[in-house]
């Protein structure tokens, strides 16, 4: 049976001042009249019933978690004690999913991405049920792309391929780590590369034998937080464990070192919402190509990301390529070729004690 992961445990800072830590980018309605959390819920609730879907999330997050999504019961949130990246947080969730279902698959995505049209990714995963069903592999969905992006990790697939439902399937030959330009031009024109979406199908049997191979110390940690698992020390054994894991994505711990890896061509719309820039890409832009969410009004002003309400008036004169955000506690403006360094920014702040406005 098919159980979907959805990983929501990020902190969003990419997109403060919008994003929070009591609301970060997963409970914003960054794109249409939902939150993206809400939206990924949305897409695959129609194929995977709500009692099989499960949220990762931290301990801070997890009510507000529970209020946006009233279908999902409220057993299926697992709070995360501590910060402890993807090999851990989706060790966690298939050691509880094992507990109830020893054959189950698991499909594991994250709360912040935008794919479209909804109903190719849920016959995508459908594809990627059966594969993992009929063999022990690790499957990745590849986003065919569309640029030499540099934001984005990229996945090498091998020469030989096998259709199923119509799908292209790959082994993959390895991964690569966010390229630079000239890299990313050779890997785009090759054909053969495929970005790496951050989307896993594989069955709980499959990626916990590869915890215990490649990650032994996560594994033994997994096994006593399994034997814990609806009795009365559940939660203090969780934080004792989770403490002691390591902080490593499953990308590095496992897919990259993993022998049985396979990638299926996904020809969907997928963005992962990375930063500011997305807000362009995702929204319509005005006749001077501002992208405008609130009350604005420009002089001589082009190429803008300009984010308000519809209360407080923002204006500019002969301002081009920056970024525009006003809430109520904090105005940010930044040029766009700098967005990533808003990180940086938030580091800084908590340096020079506005801990509160983050």
């Amino acid at each position: 049976m098919l159980y979907a992961i959805i990983m929501a445990g990020g902190s969003g800072t990419r997109f403060w001042p919008w994003s929070r830590k009591k609301t970060p980018k997963q409970l914003l309605k960054i794109t249409g009249q939902e939150t993206m959390i809400a939206q990924t819920v949305d897409r695959i609730i129609g194929e995977i019933p709500s009692e099989n879907i499960y949220v990762v999330t931290t301990s801070t997050l997890a009510e507000s978690i529970k209020e946006e999504l009233p279908e999902i019961p409220a057993k299926n949130i697992i709070s995360e004690p501590f910060g402890r990246n993807t090999a851990a947080c989706i060790g966690l969730a298939a050691t509880i999913i094992s507990k109830r279902d020893s054959n189950a698959i698991m499909a594991v995505m994250t709360a912040d991405h935008i794919i479209e049209p909804p109903d190719l990714f849920v016959k995508l995963l459908k594809c990627a049920e059966g594969l993992a069903s009929a063999e022990d592999a690790l499957i990745t969905f590849g986003i065919k792309p569309t640029g030499p992006s540099v934001n984005y990790g990229y996945i090498q697939r091998g020469e030989d391929v096998m259709n199923l439902q119509d799908f292209s399937i790959y082994d993959v030959k390895c991964f690569t780590e966010k390229p630079d330009r000239i890299t990313a031009e050779k890997f785009l024109k090759s054909g053969k590369y495929y970005w790496n979406s951050g989307i896993f199908v594989w069955s709980v049997n499959t990626i916990l034998e590869n915890i215990n191979v490649l990650m032994p110390d996560l594994s033994q940690g997994l096994e006593r937080i399994g034997a814990s698992i609806d009795k009365p020390d559940e939660s203090s054994v969780i934080c004792h464990e989770y403490e002691k894991f390591e902080n490593l994505s499953i990308d590095y711990g496992i897919m990259e070192k993993a022998s049985n890896v396979k990638i299926i061509e996904a020809d969907f719309r997928w963005d992962d919402v990375g930063s500011w820039l997305a807000i362009e890409r995702l929204n319509k832009s005005d006749q001077n190509n501002n992208t405008v969410l609130g009350k604005y009004c420009g002089y001589n002003a082009r190429g803008n990301i300009v984010i308000g309400d519809d209360k407080h008036l923002i204006t500019t004169i002969n301002v081009s390529d920056m970024i525009i955000v006003n809430t109520k506690d904090v105005t940010m403006v930044c040029n766009k070729n700098s967005a990533e360094d808003i990180k940086k920014l938030t580091e800084l702040l908590k340096e020079k004690g506005y801990s509160n406005n983050l």
